[in-house]
């Protein structure tokens, strides 16, 4: 699997304060990959600094374009979505509106496949963004940063506080990216949607990664799940 991303001794920086420590961590072309750990352990600034969001330094390469110092904006264009965990959407637009906005020209996953597998968003078309539920508002946050058509998605915690119909739904959607080749760097608590999708799983801990492998693999290393993962 050639490799759509590629990341080498990452820091990562706010402010003076280090939070990324030297991150080591590559997605292939097509593949998810889930991002874990406990609050505070640096999973969000990976996010940020990968698009371009936060100060950083190390090696970062996306299809062998080096991406440390590009503004965000820039590397929008070569292919890489984000879906922010406070989802983002524009609330005085509406919801057609903010996925028009987002729409690339040529864009493998259209307004159409919007209403397809989020339909409650064509029944809602014309309201603004604003006044959507939460999963409402996290169902236009994805739609709209795939209408940009990204080859690779990095997604902030996409099921917290949704409702498990609602969860399901967001999970049929990344399956669709999938089948159509779009690699994805999922940021999630609880796994869910990494077990849907079959995802390589990558541990996060103190800025660091502390385990990259399959998820049956984690689950029999008693260390790393004592050490990273477990509260209390």
């Amino acid at each position: 699997m050639s490799v759509a991303l590629h990341i080498e001794n990452l820091r990562a920086w706010y402010g003076d304060a280090q939070v990324l420590h030297g991150v080591n961590l590559r997605v292939g072309e097509g593949e998810a990959v889930a991002l874990i750990g406990r609050n505070g352990s640096g999973r969000s600034t990976l996010a940020k600094a990968i698009m371009g969001l936060v100060r950083c330094a190390g090696e970062m390469r996306y299809r062998d374009v080096p991406l440390v110092g590009l503004r965000p904006h820039r590397i929008a264009r070569l292919g890489l979505g984000y879906v922010p965990e406070t989802r983002d959407v524009f609330p005085a637009l509406t919801v057609r509106e903010n996925l028009v906005l987002g729409e690339k020209k040529g864009t493998r996953f259209t307004l159409a496949d919007a209403y397809r597998l989020f339909p409650v968003l064509e029944e809602r078309a014309s309201v603004k963004a604003g006044a959507l539920s939460g999963g409402e508002q996290q169902m236009l946050a994805l739609a709209r940063t795939l209408a940009g058509d990204p080859s690779l998605v990095v997604i902030d915690e996409p099921g917290e506080g949704l409702a498990p119909q609602v969860l399901a739904q967001v999970g049929a959607c990344l399956a669709t990216l999938r089948e159509r080749g779009v690699a994805m760097l999922l940021i999630e608590e609880r796994l869910t949607l990494a077990r849907m999708l079959d995802a390589r799983v990558a541990v996060m801990g103190h800025g660091a990664v502390r385990f990259d492998g399959p998820f049956a693999a984690l689950a029999r290393d008693e260390r790393v799940m004592r050490e990273w993962l477990s509260v209390g």
